[in-house]
C-alpha cells in the first residue's frame, strides 16, 4: 500500500498518500518537439548483504502482517503458474514495462509467471483506469491491489467485505491491480512493480528496510535485489499456502541457506521495530490534510522519537529530511542543516545510496541558488549513476538538470547544453507530459542567479 509520497521540492514522486488500511496500494503526447523518451536497458539490481537471521525476520514480518498492523493467520501465495492479463485502456509504456518485470521475476526470483493470451482469463488482472476512477474507489490511492475481483467497478460495493479481505484468504487464485492510465510512464511502472510484488508476495511494508519497495518512504521505485530475494524465498518449494507463522519460520533457515549462502556467516543486526507513533508522525508531516504548524510539530516529533530510539540509520535520516523539507521556505539555513544530517546518516546506512541521491538534489539546489557551481558539481557527482542503476528517470533527469545549471555557473555553457538535452529524454519518461517536463526545466533553471 502506498501510504504517502516522499514530497521533494525538486522531484515529483510516483504515488499520492493513501489512508492506512488493509489494501496494498502504488499517455504520452502524440507529437512533441522535445527529445525522444529514453528508457532503461538491462537491470542492475544490487544484492543485499546482510545476515540470513535478519532476512528471516524481515520475511516473517512482511508476510504475516498487513500495514494496518493486523496479523495474517496463514501464509498465502499462488500455487502453480501465475497468469497475468492487462485490461482497460493501458498507456503505451505499460506493455514493455510489464514484460521487463515478468522477465525479472522469472530469472531472478524463479517465479513461473507469464502473460495470458488475449481474451483469456488470468490469475492477475491489471486494469488500467483513470486516476479519478482509482480515487473514487479508494481515496488518496494512486494504485492498489485487491483479492477476488477483476474490475474496479466490482471493488467499491465489495470494499471492507469478506470477499476482498486479505485476512480471509487461504491461497491466492484471483487478484486485480488497478493502475492509472493518465500518469507519467514512470508513475505507472512504479505502481506496477509494487502492486505486482504485493499481488504475488508480501503484503506489509517496513520502514526499517532501506533497500526495498516494501517501505512506505517510496524511495525505491523498482524491485530491488532484496525484493527479488524475498520473492524467491516466497516461492521456494519448502513453503505452501496455508502454513502458519511457526511453520514458515521453521523452514526459513534452510531456504535462506540455499538461496543466499553469503548471508549464513554474517552477524545479525537485529534492527529495532518502528514504533507506530513514528510512522504516524511521518505520515502527518509529509502526508495530506495537516496544517503547516501540524506538519512541523509532527516532523519534530518524528525526530525526537528517532533520537530516543537511538537510531542512526535511514529512519533517523528520514526524520531529518522531513524537518528540512518543512523548513525550506521559512528557514533555508536550518533546512540545509537537516539535509546535511540526513546525508550523514544515510551514508552510514548500508543500502541507502539512493536515499542520498534524493537528498543531493536539495543540497545541490541550495548551492546553485547561492551561485556555487563547484559545490553543486561535487555534491551531484556520485549520484547520477545511482539514479540510473535504480531506474529512476525522474530523479536522474533532476540530477542532470541541476548539473547543467552548475556547469553554467562554472562557465561551461556548451557542456551544460549537452547535459540539459540528455536530461529531457529521461524527463519524458519520469514526468510524462510536455508541460510537466517544461515545468521541471523552468523550476530548476530558476534556481540559478544567472537566470534571475
Amino acid at each position: 500500500m502506498r501510504r504517502f509520497a516522499l514530497p521533494l521540492v525538486l522531484l515529483l514522486n510516483a504515488c499520492a498518500p493513501v489512508t492506512p488500511g488493509d489494501t496494498p496500494t502504488r499517455a504520452l503526447p502524440a507529437s512533441s518537439d522535445l527529445p525522444p523518451m529514453k528508457t532503461f536497458g538491462a537491470p542492475r539490481p544490487v544484492q543485499p548483504v546482510r545476515s540470513n537471521n535478519d532476512l528471516a525476520l524481515d520475511f516473517i514480518e512482511l508476510s504475516f502482517q498487513l500495514e494496518s498492523g493486523r496479523a495474517l493467520p496463514v501464509f498465502t501465495r499462488f500455487e502453480g503458474p501465475i497468469s497475468v492479463r492487462v485490461t482497460g485502456k493501458p498507456p503505451a509504456s505499460l506493455g514493455t514495462d510489464l514484460r521487463r518485470l515478468m522477465h525479472r521475476l522469472r530469472t531472478e526470483a524463479h517465479i513461473d509467471i507469464y502473460e495470458a493470451a488475449p481474451g483469456n482469463a488470468a490469475n492477475i488482472t491489471i486494469e488500467a483506469v483513470s486516476r479519478s476512477d482509482i480515487r473514487k474507489a479508494l481515496p488518496h490511492a494512486a494504485c492498489f491491489v485487491v483479492p477476488n475481483i477483476t474490475t474496479i467497478s466490482e471493488y467499491k460495493p465489495n470494499r471492507r467485505t469478506p470477499r476482498t479481505s486479505w485476512s480471509n484468504l487461504r491461497t491466492r487464485e484471483r487478484l486485480a491491480i488497478f493502475l492509472p492510465n493518465d500518469a507519467s510512464p514512470q508513475e505507472v511502472r512504479d505502481c506496477l512493480h509494487e502492486e505486482l510484488a504485493q499481488a504475488i508476495g508480501p503484503l506489509n511494508d517496513l520502514y526499517r528496510l532501506p533497500d526495498s519497495v516494501f517501505n512506505d518512504d517510496n524511495v525505491h521505485t523498482v524491485l530491488t535485489g532484496f525484493d527479488m530475494l524475498m520473492l524467491k524465498a516466497y516461492y521456494s518449494p519448502e513453503l505452501r499456502s496455508g502454513m502458519t507463522r511457526g511453520q514458515v519460520a521453521q523452514r526459513l533457515p534452510q531456504i535462506l541457506a540455499r538461496i543466499n549462502p553469503g548471508g549464513e556467516n554474517l552477524p545479525a543486526n537485529y534492527a529495532t521495530r518502528t514504533p507506530r507513533a513514528w510512522s504516524e508522525a511521518v505520515q502527518t508531516a509529509l502526508g495530506p490534510g495537516a496544517t503547516t504548524g501540524q506538519r512541523r510539530d509532527a516532523a519534530e516529533r518524528a525526530l525526537d522519537i528517532a533520537q530516543a530510539m537511538g537510531w542512526r540509520d535511514h529512519r533517523r535520516a528520514f526524520a531529518h529530511y522531513a524537518n528540512g523539507r518543512l523548513l525550506l521556505a521559512s528557514d533555508p539555513k536550518a533546512a540545509q542543516s537537516h539535509f546535511r544530517a540526513a546525508d550523514q546518516f544515510y551514508a552510514a546506512t548500508p543500502g541507502a545510496d539512493l536515499h542520498r541521491a534524493y537528498v543531493a538534489t536539495q543540497l545541490a539546489a541550495y548551492a546553485i541558488s547561492r551561485g556555487d557551481g563547484d559545490t553543486a558539481m561535487v555534491t551531484l557527482a556520485p549520484h547520477i549513476d545511482r539514479a540510473a542503476r535504480n531506474e529512476n528517470a525522474a530523479l536522474l533527469s533532476t540530477l542532470l538538470l541541476l548539473r547543467a545549471e552548475a556547469l553554467d555557473l562554472q562557465g561551461r555553457a556548451a557542456e551544460a547544453r549537452t547535459v540539459r538535452l540528455d536530461s529531457l529524454g529521461w524527463a519524458r519518461y519520469g514526468f510524462g507530459s510536455d508541460w510537466a517536463v517544461r515545468a521541471k526545466l523552468r523550476e530548476i533553471s530558476s534556481l540559478s542567479p544567472l537566470k534571475g
